[in-house]
């Protein structure tokens, strides 16, 4: 919302030196936000003058253009000229080339003398142009940027003008004003008014506020008005489309008069252009009471008004000249010929008010801000009105802002007043909230005074009647927003002001903090990002092969998914059932640009629909939902676990001098899920693992009491290859919600002996479809208590080993927590471990 200062000083005390960003400042203290500041004369400055042209002279140029060689006075005749400088005649008349041909000779234009600036940082200087030395320039509105006309210069009769020769055009045009631009939000929809930032302002300030509303003296109906009847027969919510519909009726207008030029700037400089006398009236009375009003040629209309939703397959043209299907929800404006506009968002072109236009019906209305912004979104329409419809408009308005309208079209329209007057619906009863002693000190922390509270409350506009439990206050009609006690409060802190709570930290009640798995989940995150790894946020919206190649061990798998009714992009419409995906984009995208060693991870939920999904159960609203309800409704949702899942690809480190670091490899990736399970203190079991997005010989399956929870290892080539990554490049995935269950609800660190390690190597041959992993487990299984830890450390098939055959070699630590064990008990362990596998595999030592 852009406010000129000028236009603001009507109805709050502005300094007369304040500036905008003055305004800006004052307006941030009760809650706006501030956007930018306009000043025409920021790119505009003069000298700009009222000139006359004496004489007009038509030239052929060589081009063939036909040019106006114009000899223009700028200062009254007999006075002398006062400005100086290059190209400036001291006889005060100047002469300029001009190719427009809107004017004639006698007629009072705008004149840019040498000196001036245009918008575009463009100099006005004397030159030599089509034969002539053209000492300024005769402008046009676009020009001086006040307009779009470009077609002709400003001829000031034709804006009913008359000013004297040499007065200065920034005092005649109100180019010296300026506006200060302010972000409203949702709740403050009364701001985006002249009204309701004048009213902010004299509460950031505490300086006095006049209500423009209160200026406008409304007329007596003594005949009845147009008829108009309001006929909502499916209100969305249980709540009416419309609920007020106020008209009036002006006769004998001239349409064709000029938008005076007071009204014309500050239009302009709001934001707004100027486009017809009736139009500018309209968009005048809306930014300065905050209420919308639409303008009828009242000779076209055929019957009586009613307000009533769209038929099925009903449509409209709308002012924009285009024709619009209208939905069923739609609230429309109507009379017995048809639909004649969206309520509250654009009007139809069948009435709309032309150059011949005498008689104006005036439509002031009240419309329900849920229907005006389904309407507006669902046509793509965004316009001022739905803009102050959908955050809500004073519904005790209506009768001030037609009578301001009436009122301007007398004064400048020259039209007639006519006692004709409807006013159908009615006004809403006022919103009355009770505000217990002392509730906003509690819920602040401030230790606000009665005083303040009520001050407060009435410079917001509320009346405030004091009682045995506190004050019961009635909200102003024009703040819909309040309607609880918090409401309440929220506006004795905005008024009093935010910067006089005090800035402390509450004190969290005992036996609070974070949950059991928010502890977890923040350990994993932290124990990975300690490991070296970069944790990254991917989105969750996938496409079905995906979901098919990661959400399912087997090839061929139809994974079950939720498909997004309204998708950022159509191939990409599913809820992840997988982390990878994610990941492995965001490994090709940072190696398309030059990052080749990464290692990432992400913790994230993903999406397992059951056999329900949805619900046909619609809560019905003002009341909790039963049980039964409610339960059907959770039914509906997917299981949502919270998965881990890491990509490493290229090396561990960077090259340096004198150091090749080592490629990432498969088994880095099951030490990665090794670890996670660590910091939870879960044991995880290891088994080879088939997976269609894993090599199907370098894949881990990952299971916790029997439960396969994940996999970890080597992807699978093909898959690398279509997705354009390294060969190589490992991943792994756990659900980690099913790893914290498992979790003991306290990790116990190992115990640190300070007894000697004693350790013992074995190799073992073993056919070669046994499973590494499941010796090591005998081996464990046999070594008994002294063994402290076992790690494979070597597999080697060739020269010396039988075919079909390979060698496992594994490292084992023994200690005892008592004593120093000696070399035959380390060696006893070590070939009673042996033996097991032994008996299990056929294991022969190398």
């Amino acid at each position: 919302m852009r406010i000129p200062l000028s236009w603001l000083r009507e109805y709050a005390q502005v300094p007369a030196e304040a500036t905008a960003e003055d305004v800006m400042a004052d307006l941030v203290k009760v809650g706006l936000e501030e956007e930018d500041v306009h000043r025409p004369t920021d790119e505009l400055s003069g000298p700009i003058v009222v000139g006359q042209v004496l004489s007009l002279e038509k030239e052929v140029a060589s081009n063939g253009k036909t040019i106006n060689w114009c000899q223009v006075r700028v200062v009254p005749e007999g006075a002398e000229q006062t400005l100086t400088g290059k190209g400036i005649d001291p006889s005060g008349v100047q002469g300029i080339v001009c190719g427009a041909h809107n004017f004639v000779e006698g007629d009072k234009v705008v004149v840019t003398l040498p000196g001036a600036v245009l918008p575009g940082d463009f100099k006005i200087s004397p030159r030599k142009t089509y034969g002539h030395t053209s000492a300024g320039m005769i402008a046009s509105s676009r020009e001086l940027g006040i307009g779009d006309d470009h077609d002709g210069i400003i001829v000031l009769s034709n804006y009913g003008l008359d000013p004297e020769l040499g007065t200065d055009v920034f005092e005649l045009f109100g180019l010296n004003d300026q506006a200060a631009e302010i972000n409203v939000t949702p709740d403050r929809g009364y701001c985006f008014s002249i009204r309701g930032v004048a009213r902010e302002y004299a509460l950031a300030t505490g300086t006095s506020f006049t209500d423009p509303a209160t200026t406008v003296a409304v007329s007596e109906a003594s005949e009845a008005g147009h008829e108009v009847v309001l006929a909502d027969q499916a209100p969305i919510y249980g709540v009416p489309g419309c609920t007020r519909f106020v008209t009036r009726e002006v006769t004998g207008i001239n349409p064709s008069l000029p938008t005076p030029r007071w009204m014309a700037s500050r239009l302009q400089l709001a934001g707004m252009r100027s486009i017809s006398l009736p139009v500018d009236i309209s968009n005048y009375v809306m930014l300065e009471l905050g209420a919308p009003l639409h303008f009828y040629d009242a000779d076209k209309l055929n019957g009586a008004i009613t307000v009533r939703r769209a038929e099925a397959g009903e449509k409209l043209t709308t002012l924009d000249d285009k024709e619009r299907e209208l939905s069923v929800e739609d609230l429309l404006i109507t009379d017995e010929s048809g639909a004649l506009g969206i309520a509250g968002v654009m009007g139809g072109a069948s009435t709309e008010v032309s150059e011949t236009t005498s008689r104006v019906l005036i439509e002031a209305a009240h419309f329900d801000a849920v229907s005006i912004g389904r309407s507006r979104r669902r046509h793509k329409l965004p316009s001022e009105a739905s803009k102050r419809f959908e955050r809500g408009v004073d519904p005790q308005i209506m009768q001030i802002a037609a009578q301001r309208a009436v009122n301007l079209l007398v004064e400048l329209a020259g039209g007639t007043e006519t006692a004709q007057i409807t006013d159908a619906g009615a006004q809403p009863a006022p919103t009355q909230i009770q505000l217990p002693a002392g509730f906003a000190s509690a819920l602040i922390g401030v230790d606000y005074t009665d005083e303040q509270t009520v001050a407060s409350l009435e410079g917001i506009g509320a009346s405030v009647e004091q009682n045995s439990t506190g004050f019961l206050v009635t909200a102003p009609s024009w703040r819909p927003d309040l309607a609880i006690k918090e409401d309440l409060v929220e506006e004795v802190a905005r008024v009093v002001g935010y910067d006089k709570i005090p800035a402390t930290l509450p004190v969290a009640p005992p036996g609070r903090g974070l949950t059991r798995a928010q502890s977890q989940r923040r350990r994993v995150l932290q124990g990975l990002a300690d490991a070296g790894l970069t944790e990254v946020l991917t989105y969750p919206f996938v496409s079905e092969l995906q979901n098919n190649t990661f959400g399912a061990a087997q090839s061929g798998t139809t994974v079950k998914a939720i498909s997004l009714a309204n998708p950022i992009s159509k191939e990409f419409r599913f809820l992840r059932t997988s982390l990878l995906p994610g990941l492995l984009d965001t490994a090709r995208r940072n190696i398309g640009r030059g990052f080749r060693d990464l290692a990432l991870y992400e913790g994230g939920l993903v999406f397992l629909p059951g056999e329900q999904l949805g619900s046909t159960v619609l809560p019905p609203l003002g009341a909790k939902p039963s049980d039964e309800v409610l339960a059907e409704l959770f039914n509906g949702v997917p299981n949502q676990p919270w998965h881990l899942a890491a990509v490493l690809t290229g090396h561990e480190a960077s090259a340096s001098a004198g150091f090749a670091p080592r490629a990432w490899d498969w088994a880095d990736a099951l030490d990665v899920a090794q670890s996670v399970a660590g910091i939870l203190g879960v044991q995880l079991e290891v088994a080879q693992g088939g997976h269609q997005g894993f090599h199907p010989g370098r894949a881990a399956q990952l299971s916790v009491a029997g439960e396969v929870i994940g996999y970890a290892g080597e992807l699978h080539p093909q898959l690398l290859k279509d997705w354009d990554l390294p060969a190589r490049t490992v991943a792994m995935e756990l659900n980690a919600a099913a790893l914290m269950e498992a979790a003991p609800a306290v990790v116990v660190a190992e115990h640190l002996s300070t007894q000697p390690l004693a350790t013992q190597d074995v190799a073992l041959v073993v056919d070669q479809d046994v499973v590494a992993g499941e010796v090591l487990a005998a081996l464990r299984e046999g070594a008994g208590e002294l063994l402290e830890d076992i790690a494979l450390f070597d597999v080697y098939e060739g020269k010396g080993i039988e075919e079909g055959k390979k060698s496992l070699a594994f490292g084992l630590r023994f200690r005892a927590t008592d004593r120093t064990l000696t070399a035959d008990e380390a060696s006893e362990a070590r070939a009673a471990a042996v033996a097991v596998a032994t008996e299990k595999f056929g294991a022969t030592q190398r």
